[in-house]
């Protein structure tokens, strides 16, 4: 179903002196070095929990990398895989079929699998990371905040037996993609502890003690851990210190330490890395300046490839004038996708193409191009002028007019990076062409800026992953949380529903394009390009690669890394 991304990658050739390795005390013996390495995050944590809205970020998910269990993700060429340390079997369905009783799946943890203070894992951890992933409605949790609800408001009920935990959805309700609840893709980013909440005094079937044990895990730096690393010092304003659990019982991690600083100036990336401060990192954000530079350094591997965040524009639809369709049929029609995406990115990665569908990418069995022959995104001012004059708007000099009133002017917003702050700006000159005069503001608070509706155009990504059977609930139906510009569309429901419940992935595809077909008419959502992602690594390591499939990125392998000899 999904093939491996497009990626450029580049190896120089040579030695390196950028790995500084320290001798201390403790893991290495007496005179042995101590392998430590520095990865860079590229933002600030919100949380230390990953599955609230302000935790449900990628620089959170790669903060607890190494440290959250998770049951499977999608490697880096596109294949599946379960964590067979994590678990006992590959997870069971049940039942797929509806009709004959209800949709029913299982997970069974592995007979060792253990927390770090040796307390065994049981499905008792997968119902109750479930129960804190549902919405309030379900009356699991009266507080949780859960970023992405849907596949967890379909159970109906789980049961548990020791390790094994299974599954059963509501009546006539099914999920084609049931095996990725606790996977690295998921609302979670894996799952959580119960054994925690009884310790710290909550019963977890106490739907207010529940959420406080999601607060406490959002707000409390985790001592616990599912994995191969855990967390030994830091705090969310300027790193983490990770050292191997003792408790782990995979392979044993090659290093001794993994330190990652939270850096959000790329400006420095370069001379700390020259001087072996740092080793690697893979930043959210496409730097061009900071690739030119990566591309003469010897010793050092860098690719870039397409990512699994996508640009793009959404309009504000309870807006005065936005209101009006054909208003925002003709803004989408005068921005010039090509020009934004080339201004940004064809120096540094030529290969860019622009996004035609909300869903899939061009790469997908499933893609159907339901934007070019929209015209929106192509910049045509001549077409965007004869939409505006059959609605009845006209020019007065260079100013869109209707009914001798000036038409907005708009807040053009988006967060301030050097990509979206060239995009606004080219934005901002394409709409005067049609006489519609934008404001830019810059936020440093995407979050709280989207939730407030504070803003008519504004510019963000979304981070993807290969599912998407909940993608088109989570950006277009009425109620959800993330629709944030109030579009509401009867039609786009019923297939989004549809999309998240369908029996197979053929199916689910089917309504998630006419969930498409159907958003493009309102021009609410234009999609831009999924934005490249670079990596970059010091040749001293070992097993270290890009993972474009995950919000985890290279570090979805943690455990695995090493020093090269």
């Amino acid at each position: 179903m999904h093939k491996r991304r497009k990626t450029l990658a580049l190896a120089a050739a040579g030695t390196s002196a950028l790995m500084v390795l320290t001798a201390c005390g403790g893991g290495g013996g007496e005179g042995e070095q101590e392998k430590e390495v520095t990865w860079v995050i590229n933002s600030l944590p919100a949380a230390w929990g990953a599955i609230s809205g302000a935790g449900g970020s990628v620089y959170v998910i790669q903060m607890l990398s190494g440290v959250l269990p998770y049951t499977g993700q999608y490697q880096p060429d596109a294949t599946y895989e379960y964590d067979m340390d994590v678990l006992a079997e590959e997870p069971t369905l049940v039942n797929d079929n509806p009709d004959e009783g209800p949709f029913e799946f299982s997970f069974t943890l592995a007979e060792d699998a253990v927390w770090s203070d040796g307390t065994p894992m049981t499905g008792e951890d997968l119902r109750v990371t479930w129960m804190m992933s549902a919405a309030p409605t379900e009356g699991y949790c009266d507080t949780c905040d859960s970023r992405g609800t849907t596949s967890a408001d379909m159970v109906e009920e789980v049961e548990v037996d020791g390790k094994t935990a299974t599954f059963r959805l509501k009546e006539g309700l099914a999920n084609p993609e049931w095996m990725g609840m606790f996977d690295a893709h998921s609302v979670a980013g894996g799952f959580y502890p119960a054994h925690l909440a009884e310790e710290q005094g909550w019963d977890v079937d106490d739907p207010a003690q529940l959420g406080e044990y999601f607060t406490w895990l959002h707000d409390t730096r985790p001592e616990w851990s599912g994995g191969p690393y855990q967390i030994v010092d830091g705090d969310l304003q300027n790193q983490v210190v990770k050292e191997p659990n003792p408790e782990w019982w995979g392979e044993a991690p090659a290093l001794d330490r993994v330190i990652m600083p939270y850096n959000t100036d790329e400006g420095t990336f370069i001379p700390a890395f020259q001087n072996g401060e740092i080793h690697g990192a893979n930043p959210a954000q496409y730097s061009e300046d900071v690739i030119t530079q990566l591309r003469e350094m010897e010793g050092t591997t860098l690719s870039v490839g397409e990512g699994n965040i996508w640009e793009h524009i959404d309009i504000n639809t309870e807006n005065e004038w936005l209101s009006d369709v054909e208003l925002r049929r003709a803004v989408f029609t005068a921005i010039n996708r090509d020009e934004i995406a080339s201004r940004n990115f064809e120096a540094g990665y030529p290969e860019y193409e622009l996004k035609n569908n909300h869903i899939f990418g061009s790469d997908s069995e499933y893609f159907e191009d339901h934007i070019s022959e929209s015209g929106q995104g192509s910049g045509d001012v001549e077409a965007a002028t004869e939409i505006l004059e059959d609605a009845g708007y006209e020019l007065d000099g260079d100013t869109l007019m209707l009914d001798g009133e000036q038409v907005g002017p708009f807040r053009l917003r988006s967060t301030d990076t050097v990509i979206r702050n060239n995009s606004v700006q080219l934005i901002q000159a394409q709409l005067a062409e049609i006489g519609i005069e934008t404001t830019i503001e810059m936020t440093d608070d995407l979050g709280t800026m989207l939730d407030e509706q504070e803003y008519d155009i504004v510019q963000f990504g979304w981070s993807g992953t290969p599912y998407f059977t909940t993608s088109p609930e989570q950006f277009w139906r009425s109620d959800s949380p993330s629709n944030f510009g109030g579009y509401a569309n009867d039609e786009v429901d019923e297939h989004a529903r549809a999309t998240a419940t369908a029996t197979s992935l053929d199916e689910a595809a089917e309504h998630a394009n006419a969930a498409v077909a159907a958003v493009v008419p309102d021009a609410y959502v234009l999609p831009i390009v999924a934005e490249p992602n670079y990596f970059f690594v010091s040749d001293r390591l070992a097993n270290v690669e890009d993972n474009l499939q995950s919000s985890y990125r290279a570090t979805y392998n943690i455990g695995e890394w090493d020093l090269a000899e």
